[in-house]
């Protein structure tokens, strides 16, 4: 019958036998007898014929609608089953995942994903959101798990799987309070988590997408940064959801703001459309599932 679908549709997208017949590489005849077949196999009158020409009975519109859908689905799952097919047998999924972001979710989802598919081996890269921009775009990845930058591209499968607020890591000193802006933390120096490289494209995310106004310090880690900040030296941003990570009893955290609105982030997972698979998006699938 799909076949038979895609005679229908041709049939009526050209209003005319012998165009759809010319368009399929077969006789007139042979199609007008293959739409017979279809609309005995539905018991409907699907074309309501006049003379050389037709007018789409009100079953055969409903049916013209909702085939095309069916053969768009169904030629979709043929490519994909295709390029499963044709994998390798020791086919690689490489994976990338945002190193400040914490990775209970992200491993949960390898750890599942390794279960259901023992046959496919994983491979894991962690880093900065520019560091993981630039693996995906050199084809190191298949697929980032990291925040949002920069405007969503059409190039690349865009999963939205959470949200989260961002909070400010501060001395013990400051008084208690819900919230704090970034204006009012503009005389404190601000410290970053990266590395050397990476700096740059750090501030410049800092200044302009979270109105930071401070000057800027560089750590390589967390731990680094907490004894920086337990010394008065300045404060650091982290994520509600990675807070956990914060020894309390050395420092603080409260909720930042830029004026009054509260600053967060989304996260997303990130794929090539032209490198889109069922691995790729069935690791998605899951991953979008832990949140």
């Amino acid at each position: 019958m799909f076949q038979q679908m895609k005679y229908f549709i041709a049939v009526v997208d050209q209003h005319n036998f012998t165009r759809a017949a010319e368009e399929n590489n077969i006789s007139q005849s042979a199609i007008s007898q293959q739409i017979k077949e279809l609309e005995n196999t539905l018991d409907v009158k699907l074309l309501d014929r006049k003379g050389r020409s037709f007018e789409l009975t009100t079953a055969g519109e409903f049916f013209y609608q909702h085939a095309k859908e069916v053969v768009k689905t169904t030629n979709a799952l043929i490519v994909k089953t295709r390029r499963i097919g044709k994998l390798p047998i020791n086919y690689e999924l490489c994976l990338g995942y945002l190193s400040n972001f914490g990775t209970n979710e992200f491993l949960h989802t390898v750890a599942h994903f390794s279960q259901m598919y023992p046959e496919i081996e994983i491979k894991i890269k962690s880093g900065t959101h520019e560091e993981l921009f630039e693996l995906l775009k050199q084809d190191q990845i298949d697929l980032a798990f990291s925040d949002q930058r920069r405007a969503l591209s059409n190039e690349y499968h865009n999963e939205f799987l959470t949200e989260t607020d961002f909070m400010a890591v501060l001395p013990l000193k400051y008084p208690d309070n819900n919230r704090i802006s970034t204006t009012q933390l503009a005389d404190l120096p601000c410290i970053l988590v990266t590395n050397d490289p990476q700096k740059a494209a750090e501030e410049q995310y800092y200044r302009d997408g979270l109105g930071v106004k401070s000057r800027f310090l560089t750590v390589a880690t967390i731990d680094e940064a907490q004894m920086m900040v337990a010394a008065n030296r300045g404060y650091f941003i982290v994520n509600r959801r990675t807070q956990s990570l914060i020894n309390k009893e050395i420092v603080k955290i409260m909720p930042l703001y830029a004026g009054d609105v509260p600053l967060h982030q989304n996260y997303y997972a990130y794929w090539k459309q032209g490198n889109s698979g069922f691995y790729i998006e069935k690791f998605a699938e899951l991953l979008k599932a832990q949140f």
